[in-house]
């Protein structure tokens, strides 16, 4: 299949695990605690089941949140529900995230907001989209105009490394900083320019791939916190527009 075949096919699923989702938003679910304050609901593992099916056409192994095998080179990579916990208390603030993963580099990503009516896609090498229309980073150049977006690990409680001492001295210098529950979403955010800049720690590679992608796509940068390559498999993300990228750096490196 070609790579248009496979994104339709993708986004097809996404729309569809979308309005099974909106129509039990509100509805009592079952829930269980994975690790930490982390959730799992009956929600996540069926719309997991429903978007591995729709993607096994493809011949390409699913690799998802609840469950199924690690990291591959090639793959797809889903987040049945990004933001459970938003969508367990009926708060419609979530996201359907689904990245295809070739030889180790990312090649398709789509945040599907069902509730909210966007579905935000990228293609490498094409730019990114929000139902069907071009979208571009923001072109703020100061982190005192800026409104950023970021989210705390699950093991707040229990690990040092938990994010509020970047929050903090972000809060000294950025506009606003928002913490919505759902990373994906905020990288959608990034790319559209809704979001001046995301950055976070602890994420999985079905939280990050889509909208990593959708970010570089739409002219922003992605790295880890010292500017450095992204990768997948590494603790950290920071995206933002190109000219503000570097002082965000130097917030979370102290340098």
């Amino acid at each position: 299949m070609v790579i248009s075949e496979l994104e339709q096919i993708a986004v097809d699923a996404a729309l569809e695990a979308g309005r099974i989702l909106c129509a039990g938003l509100g509805h009592k679910r079952r829930v269980r605690t994975k690790k930490g304050l982390e959730l799992v609901s009956d929600a996540d593992l069926k719309i997991q089941q429903l978007i591995t099916a729709r993607l096994k056409p493809t011949w390409i192994p699913v690799v998802a949140e609840e469950g199924g095998e690690g990291l591959l080179d090639s793959c797809w990579l889903v987040d049945p529900i990004d933001g459970t916990t938003n969508y367990i208390h009926g708060l419609p603030i979530f996201a359907i995230s689904i990245g295809l993963l070739v030889d180790r580099e990312i090649q398709l990503g789509i945040v599907h907001a069902p509730y909210l009516g966007e579905t935000f896609t990228a293609l490498r090498g094409e730019g990114a989209r929000l139902n069907g229309k071009p979208i571009t980073v923001s072109k703020t150049e100061s982190l005192s105009d800026a409104l950023l977006a970021t989210g705390f690990p699950y093991d707040l409680l229990t690990s040092p490394n938990n994010n509020f001492d970047h929050f903090y001295n972000f809060s000294q210098k950025a506009r606003a900083i928002r913490r919505m529950g759902c990373a994906s979403l905020d990288l959608a955010y990034v790319a559209c320019g809704r979001l001046d800049g995301f950055w976070e720690l602890k994420l999985k590679p079905w939280d990050t791939a889509a909208g990593a992608l959708l970010v570089s796509e739409a002219g922003g940068l992605v790295t880890d916190f010292s500017g450095g390559k992204f990768q997948l498999d590494r603790d950290e993300i920071l995206a933002a527009n190109p000219t503000l990228h570097p002082e965000m750096v130097e917030v979370l490196t102290g340098k």
